[in-house]
């Protein structure tokens, strides 16, 4: 079954930045207690305040589309609302990619 792994950045507005640093701590913790959360890191960059790159892997889609649901209907979803995002969203098989 193939793993679905996004990855990308997220960028926020200074005026934005501490409501988004507050919600996002709340968010990666919900997200890692996730089934089939297999990594989820969101991390900004130290050279650019407000570029957050966001890196996650589930076990299938069915694990990502959860986590999705889940996320609309939170804080974060309140907190980051109408922010740029450049995602990839990739489908692999581990088993065939030798991973």
């Amino acid at each position: 079954m193939p793993e679905l792994t996004l990855t990308g950045t997220l960028t926020c507005p200074f005026e934005r930045l501490d409501t988004v640093r507050a919600a996002l701590k709340t968010h990666i913790a919900l997200t890692h207690a996730e089934p089939g959360c297999l990594q989820f890191d969101v991390t900004e960059d130290p050279e650019q305040p407000g570029l957050f790159h966001v890196s996650e892997t589930f076990v299938d889609r069915a694990a990502f589309d959860a986590h999705q649901a889940r996320a609309q209907a939170s804080a974060w979803a309140d907190a980051s609302a109408g922010l740029p995002r450049d995602y990839v969203i990739r489908e692999t098989d581990p088993l065939k990619d030798g991973s």
